[in-house]
């Protein structure tokens, strides 16, 4: 008699039901193990160089330890001090925020602009233009093109002798307290090319009927690129402005070149993760490091946070609309 002659409401229908459920789920099994030897590797990485110094960290951010000496229980010490007693962190905090609202926006809309511009474009000359303007994205943090420049907009550098030809003489860039940080805002913009190609491949999938729709309504260039391109686009530009958020706020190479490793001028170009690094590795405060490593992540994911909250007032979904 075969299984499926077996009345399933009696004992032996019951017992052929779990045999063959446990015949599934050996092949199931079977079929899963390939794919967990294809992942040990990915997650031995992941306890072994993120999980595991992420749990060392954040316990020495409850301790005195300079490297040299057994860690000492301090508890919230280092937290306090920071909060209530550091001018300087509070200067980095202002100095990388000042950086993030500038920077960020502007990147952002540089990026948005040659996609627009790459979008109108024959393939053959997008190919060429979109490698090009990428190029910066893979070389700008690199010590060697903050070094570059640093040498531009110092004194006597390529940029004070073009502004000189105009009878604009503002001397170094890297020495005024003023103008330090732009120097940096400047490295930073110029590496649109990965937002770019993400902007680019979302104009793409934007329907050409749209824009047909829009044009017999009337609707000029700019209409349907505030009507059309922008709803259509927010999601890509929601990623793209995430992603750079967290990116600013970790800056770094460029703000150690520009200000020589000290944040100068008069503190200017002093980073949250550059004054991190001078109180890790320069005065051996390692828990003090590690506490500011602790809130910056801590607010990185706060700000993330809000950001998902107030998109969904902006963000376009295809999908929600259907």
């Amino acid at each position: 008699m075969s299984v499926s002659q077996i009345d399933v409401t009696g004992p032996a229908g019951r017992v052929a039901d779990r045999a063959g459920r446990g015949r599934r789920t050996r092949r199931g099994r079977e079929a899963r193990w390939p794919a967990y030897v294809f992942l040990t590797p990915w997650m031995v990485g992941a306890v072994a160089v993120t999980l595991v110094p992420m749990a060392v960290s954040l316990y020495l951010s409850f301790t005195s330890y300079d490297m040299f000496s057994a860690p000492h229980w301090v508890g919230l010490r280092n937290y306090t001090e920071m909060l209530t007693d550091d001018p300087r962190f509070w200067r980095s905090v202002l100095t990388t925020l000042k950086y993030v609202v500038i920077a960020v926006p502007l990147k952002l809309a540089l990026a948005l602009g040659a996609a627009l511009l790459l979008k109108r474009l024959s393939s053959r000359g997008r190919g060429f233009y979109r490698s090009a303007f990428y190029a910066p994205s893979l070389l700008g943090a690199s010590m060697s093109i903050a070094l570059v420049f640093r040498a531009l907009f110092n004194d006597g550098g390529t940029v004070d002798r073009v502004l000189g030809t105009f009878g604009i003489h503002i001397g170094s860039w890297v020495g005024n307290p003023h103008l330090a940080t732009y120097v940096v805002v400047l490295l930073t913009v110029w590496q649109f090319g990965a937002p770019m190609v993400i902007f680019l491949a979302g104009l793409q999938q934007i329907s050409p009927e749209l824009y047909e729709a829009a044009a017999l309504d009337g609707a000029g260039p700019w209409r349907q690129f505030v009507s059309v391109t922008v709803p259509m686009l927010s999601p890509v530009v929601f990623f793209n402005l995430v992603l750079e958020m967290i990116q600013s706020f970790q800056v770094f190479t460029p703000a150690f070149v520009v200000s020589g490793g000290n944040g100068g001028p008069a503190d200017s170009t002093l980073f949250y993760t550059l004054y991190l690094y001078e109180r890790g590795f320069t005065a051996s405060h390692m828990g003090y490091a590690s506490a500011m490593a602790w809130l910056m992540l801590l607010a990185i994911a706060a700000v993330t946070a809000v950001m998902f909250k107030v998109s969904r007032s902006w963000v376009f979904y295809a999908d929600e609309a259907e």
